[in-house]
């Protein structure tokens, strides 16, 4: 039997408990790619991620990512979550402020910003390209039924994940939305995607976006805080209003509705790079016997 470090986190919380939970095995060297499956599967956590060493001389660490039936190439809060884990358990150190993550989808830059309970973590976002707009497409007017939008129209888009992105009119209509799930899951299929993520513009001291996620395509219900999903819609934001007042980032309310409370914060640098992130706290720490 092998033995191996375990941590439970909590990712983007605005408050303890409120954000996405995460299980990390630190050093999976040993487990086999179906030994990882399964263990992902037994944790049934939304992902479960296994930090390796790199195989890139440009990176920091490995990261493979498994939701309990499938590997993924790329998602924020698992990014943002083993970064921490990787940085306190001793597994990596940071140059800089920096650390290079290798993942399905590339190398990605890691930032580290602050110390103790106040540090948050970020991740550039993989580059994304719109790849339609409007609501021509007919699951994605079945899935929003009838609801109003916002100022951007629904748009299709991609970067890492494939994602619907569609603005509401307002904080109220996006708290308040009863979705359509079966249709959700319908248009994930159709256009071969996670699924839907809406958002709307909020006047709040605290945030400047609501957001709620969709995962269909994972099969997922509801997302307490997705890094994927906001990173699209921050890539989608800057792309069409490069002069508003969101084009620099952004801070994000999730998971409210589903009783959870996630904070995330975006910054677009003046290259258009988007970058997730935020704080994560450690929930379990301890030792996992697989095998």
């Amino acid at each position: 039997m092998l033995t191996f470090r375990y941590l439970q986190l909590d990712v983007f919380p605005a408050s303890r408990g409120g954000g996405n939970p995460l299980g990390v095995v630190v050093d999976a060297r040993g487990l086999s790619t179906a030994d990882m499956q399964r263990f992902a599967a037994w944790t049934n956590l939304v992902e479960t991620t296994f930090l390796l060493p790199a195989e890139d001389a440009a990176a920091s660490y490995r990261l493979r990512i498994f939701t309990p039936t499938a590997e993924i190439p790329f998602a924020g809060h698992p990014t943002v979550g083993s970064a921490h884990a990787a940085l306190d358990s001793g597994f990596v150190r940071a140059h800089e402020g920096r650390l290079i993550q290798q993942c399905g989808a590339g190398l990605l830059p890691i930032r580290i910003e602050g110390t103790g309970d106040a540090r948050e973590i970020s991740v550039q976002a993989p580059p994304a390209q719109i790849l339609s707009e409007g609501v021509e497409d007919g699951s994605l007017r079945a899935a929003l039924g009838f609801r109003e939008l916002g100022l951007l129209p629904p748009a299709f888009v991609e970067g890492g994940r494939r994602w619907w992105v569609a603005e509401l009119a307002d904080e109220n209509a996006v708290r308040s939305w009863q979705p359509n799930h079966a249709a959700i899951q319908g248009l994930a299929r159709a256009d071969a995607c996670l699924g839907l993520c809406v958002f709307a513009r909020c006047a709040n001291a605290a945030y400047e976006l609501v957001v709620r996620a969709f995962p269909a395509g994972a099969g997922i219900v509801e997302d307490p805080a997705s890094g994927a999903a906001n990173g699209l819609i921050a890539a989608y934001i800057a792309q069409r209003e490069p002069q508003g007042q969101l084009a620099r980032g952004y801070r994000v309310s999730q998971g409210r509705e589903m009783g959870h409370d996630a904070a995330i914060t975006i910054r677009i640098d003046a290259d258009s790079a988007v970058w997730v992130g935020g704080r994560t706290n450690t929930i379990i720490d301890g030792a996992v016997t697989w095998m």
